[in-house]
């Protein structure tokens, strides 16, 4: 499939997935293929802790509500739920009063009387930036999956307890914008490992479930590549390049060449797994054996990514 046509599928692009499994890197990953591709993205960061500036070569930098360019036609932002109410307040001509407000701690107050608010002012924010001209793509580096699925279901709740006015009207409009595939999908990350596995397919399933998302492919990070050099006999290849090594270095190597290949197997099994038990589209992004991920880093998981997607059968 072509990488735009893919990416413009839906203006919001939720990343999601366990805790661990990548969720930033694969958001950045995303953003930088998109924006590679022509295309204006907005990257939505929601806690306040990723390392989404980092990614991109900013590593002294920090997101906020207003925003920081990351990259060419690429902008981050950190999106809370005290800047969305400030924003809300002023939209609504009480300009004079908001950041007071905001900073009185009301909305603690709120929060405590209607669970789910929080979620519903950064979701309105989201629905407020996917209805804005000039964003081609809005990627949300969503919470780990337990908070995303409170969070994406937050106004369903908030539908069944307000019966009129202002709040029931926004989690009218965040609901529309969640259940149309047309403007928002998630898309799941997990690692090829038993664990993540469990959690994605599960996440999968209550994500259609109870809020009636569209989900895209699953996105396994971080699998082992294939090494057939990794067969041979190591004294032999160590003989034939004039190399010496002692017998306690010729069984260290192959002790480590074993474990890689059962690592890549065990890594296999569960995608296979995977696509048994989830019947979507898998992306692979391969482990690239680093402490920290940098621009370098994104640019060779963007690659891979864009050359993924053409391998993704139309539906």
């Amino acid at each position: 499939m072509d990488l735009v046509e893919f990416l413009k599928s839906s203006k919001v692009l939720i990343v999601a997935g366990k805790g661990g499994v990548g969720r930033t890197t694969v958001s950045a990953t995303i953003a930088m293929a998109a924006s590679q591709n022509g295309m204006d993205v907005v990257i939505a960061e929601l806690e306040g802790k990723s390392g989404l500036p980092r990614c991109f070569g900013h590593p002294n930098e920090s997101l906020d509500f207003v925003g920081l360019e990351l990259a060419k036609n690429i902008l981050g932002r950190l999106i809370t739920p005290d800047d969305a109410l400030v924003e809300y307040l002023i939209d609504h001509g009480m300009k004079r009063i908001s950041k007071k407000l905001a900073s009185s701690g009301i909305l603690d107050v709120v929060a405590t009387a209607i669970p789910g608010i929080r979620d519903i002012l950064v979701l309105g924010k989201i629905k407020q930036l996917e209805r804005e001209a000039g964003h081609d793509l809005i990627v949300v580096d969503a919470p780990a999956t337990g908070h995303t699925l409170s969070f994406l279901s937050s106004a369903k709740g908030l539908i069944d307890s307000a019966r009129s006015g202002p709040v029931r009207s926004q989690a009218n409009e965040v609901l529309d914008l969640l259940s149309d595939p047309e403007r928002c999908q998630v898309m799941l990350v997990t690692l090829p490992e038993e664990t993540p596995v469990n959690e994605a397919v599960e996440a999968a399933f209550s994500l259609e479930d109870r809020i009636g998302v569209k989900l895209g492919p699953v996105i396994v990070n971080a699998l082992l590549p294939v090494r057939e050099q990794l067969d041979c006999d190591v004294a032999k290849e160590a003989a034939k390049a004039s190399i010496d090594l002692s017998n306690t270095q010729i069984q260290a190597l192959s002790d480590a060449a074993t474990f890689y290949k059962k690592r890549r197997e065990m890594q296999q099994d569960q995608v296979k797994r995977l696509k048994d038990d989830l019947p979507l589209h898998q992306i692979y992004l391969p482990e690239l054996f680093t402490s920290e991920i940098t621009v370098n880093e994104i640019n060779i998981l963007s690659k891979a990514f864009v050359e993924a997607v053409a391998k993704v059968e139309e539906t």
